[in-house]
């Protein structure tokens, strides 16, 4: 044994900054402890240089040999063996993670735990304050307003969109999240004040006329459309393809725990504190989001994970290349398809939902004569029990996202395969529409919400985004971002025009509504046929949808390096 480990192998591999023969111990988790030993040993050593001329020699050379003895032996040896509980922990947590998803390196692992930190955050955020949106429009602007609100939200968010297409090709995406970040804790701090205000919440005449209810209604529609599409986006550009396909259902399963603390919150506290106080945890959530943007671009820097292509490389497109690449190809046109379309059934079983409950809870707490609400209002009791209602749904939904996240999406698309998976969750919406159309009942309801809800997230998000395999840069970028956020808000409007058509009735909006529901479902399923044809045939083949003509690709079921010429059809 070397008497003096600091001349040993090991400890000038370490001087040196070489990684090898250091083993294990030098990877992730174990790399904030390395640096902070290695801070510890220059630190020492310049306290030794210090009292040298204090010392002997011989006495700073045995205090500088028994300080390097005890920092190697104990950091090298003890720390990851001292701890034989943490050891087998550690142990069982990788076998475990490579059983559901495949080899990851243990530096991965840790990446992605501290990239999934910005995105708890944000879902935090969203359902926060999803769960306040309706309750919020309802008791100021009335329930008749939703479809309304959703209807001027696209027009919010199309000029959202335009903007921030047009801040991609100008700044770094992570000062994107500092700024949009900074923007919102501003608005939903100052709408958190108003609703505590004499003109917020404490007026309970309702009427269409008072536009705080309209603002926080588009505030929190272009908030969770653009951060999270804002967060996807720096994802793709900062993870490797190859990590980033394995690690996206743990990612998604730990920030999933977010979205189930956000509602929580409403339904614990939105009693006791009032809707406006947590409003205000919202804005204090976006804080923290912005925060830990800020430690991983400290940690891991901000540079693109894979090289730069020629395509990536060229000019700037404009932010209606994306429009026109939507145009051309219908292949995008499929992928716009299965991200959005669903979204028309989900608004009319969410508003048929809302209805229900607005009802329930007015029976419930009625408005008597006398009080600020009558005739015609919502009493405070009311309010609240439709808060905490939806605090619930929040709740039930993404505990089902974080479970089948966590342990079904890819066993799913493993057993099943690609194409079958494509069908199953058009296939569970007919069936989820059928169900509300015979049972028109508040909790049935809200189940088949719950189902919709959940599995979009669990099911149907991770499908759309493999879709976007054969497809260009400009198809990935400038068109995703149209889909998922103009896209997304185009097809919750036309869902608002059958609900606000029907709206008078209860009766009435489930009877036509989930007819239409029914339209939409089944050619769902015509499509997610053609999808899964038209994928399997490109990645088999190597074509890319959107690609320049002699474009270089690789990868995708096809030949290495394989060029392809026009790029049309699709």
């Amino acid at each position: 044994m070397d008497k003096f480990p600091m001349s040993s192998p090991e400890a000038a591999a370490l001087s040196d900054g070489r990684q090898e023969d250091l083993g294990e111990w030098r990877s992730a988790p174990w790399a904030l402890g390395r640096k902070l030993t290695n801070w510890t040993h220059s630190t020492m050593g310049n306290v030794t240089t210090t009292f040298s001329g204090v010392r002997s020699s011989n006495e700073a050379l045995d205090e500088e040999i028994k300080y390097g003895e005890n920092s190697v032996d104990t950091f090298d040896h003890d720390a990851p063996s001292s701890h034989p509980f943490l050891s087998s922990l550690k142990a069982k947590f990788l076998a475990s993670f490579k059983y559901l998803y495949g080899e990851v390196p243990e530096e991965e692992i840790v990446r992605t735990l501290f990239l999934s930190l910005p995105l708890f955050f944000l879902l935090s955020t969203y359902w926060l304050l999803r769960s306040l949106k309706d309750p919020v429009l309802t008791t100021i602007s009335g329930v008749q307003a939703i479809p309304k609100a959703k209807m001027l939200s696209v027009i919010v968010v199309l000029c959202v969109v335009a903007i921030y297409n047009r801040l991609l090709d100008i700044y770094e995406r992570h000062r994107l999240f500092y700024l949009f970040g900074s923007i919102y804790i501003v608005l939903f701090t100052g709408i958190a004040v108003a609703l505590a205000s004499p003109i917020g919440l404490e007026d309970k005449n309702q009427s269409e006329s008072r536009i705080l209810g309209w603002v926080s209604y588009c505030t929190i529609e272009s908030f969770g459309s653009l951060m999270i599409s804002l967060f996807w986006s720096f994802t793709n550009s900062t993870t490797k393809k190859d990590v980033q396909k394995k690690t996206y259902g743990f990612l998604v399963a730990v920030a999933q725990v977010g979205s189930i603390m956000g509602p929580t919150v409403v339904r614990m506290k939105a009693d006791s504190w009032g809707m406006a106080a947590v409003y205000a945890v919202g804005a204090f959530f976006i804080c923290l989001m912005v925060l830990t943007v800020f430690v991983y671009i400290k940690l891991y820097g901000s540079e693109p994970a894979e090289p730069a292509t020629a395509q990536q490389k060229k000019a700037t497109t404009g932010v209606l290349e994306g429009l026109k690449l939507f145009n051309e190809h219908n292949y995008v046109k499929g992928i716009f398809a299965i991200s959005c379309l669903f979204m028309i059934e989900v608004t009319i079983v969410d508003f048929t939902m809302k209805v229900l409950a607005k009802e329930y809870f007015e029976e419930i707490h009625p408005c008597m004569q006398g009080e600020d609400c009558y005739p015609g209002g919502m009493s405070t009791a009311a309010s609240s029990g439709f808060a905490g209602f939806m605090g619930a749904f929040g709740q039930a939904t993404n505990t089902l996202s974080f479970l089948f996240s966590l342990l079904g999406t890819s066993a799913v698309i493993r057993t099943l395969g690609f194409r079958l998976t494509l069908l199953l969750f058009p296939t569970l919406c007919l069936c989820v529409i059928l169900a509300v159309r015979l049972f028109p009942h508040l909790y049935v309801v809200f189940c088949a919400m719950m189902l919709l809800k959940g599995f979009s997230y669990a099911l149907n998000n991770p499908t759309k985004e493999i879709l976007y395999q054969p497809t260009s840069q400009d198809v990935k970028y400038k068109s995703k971002s149209w889909i998922d956020i103009f896209g997304a808000r185009g097809s919750k409007a036309l869902g608002s025009v059958v609900t606000n058509a029907f709206s008078s009735s209860a009766t009435e909006l489930v009877s036509n509504g989930s007819l239409v529901g029914i339209c939409v479902a089944s050619f769902l399923i015509f499509n997610a046929r053609y999808m899964g044809g038209k994928y399997d045939e490109y990645t088999e083949s190597g074509y890319v949808v959107g690609g320049d003509n002699g474009e270089l690709i690789g990868g995708y079921g096809g030949v290495d390096g394989m060029r392809v010429e026009g790029g049309g059809g699709g």
